[in-house]
């Protein structure tokens, strides 16, 4: 079981209302609803930073792969420009 620790916070009036207005409606506490508050955010933040880390990686794949790409094509327009060559030779 998790533990608890208490902490002491400060917040603007208008937000402390407002958690309080949250936790009346879904018949929670006030603990209950900043830390149910909390781990919604600190998730959000955390997907955040995934789908940033992903986008940097697709993004550097993708300049990767058109350099392979233009790597490939140019050794694939060779070895069709000497296959044409011979093809050409035959007839």
């Amino acid at each position: 079981m998790s533990q608890f620790k208490k902490v002491l916070i400060t917040m603007p009036d208008y937000l402390l209302d407002e958690i309080d207005a949250l936790a009346k409606r879904e018949n929670k506490s006030r603990s209950e609803m900043v830390r149910e508050v909390m781990k919604v955010y600190i998730k959000e933040k955390q997907n955040n930073y995934l789908a940033q880390k992903l986008a940097t990686g697709y993004q550097e794949m993708a300049e990767i792969n058109l350099e392979l790409a233009q790597l490939c094509f140019g050794a694939d327009s060779e070895a069709n420009q000497h296959y044409e060559e011979k093809l050409a030779e035959c007839e």
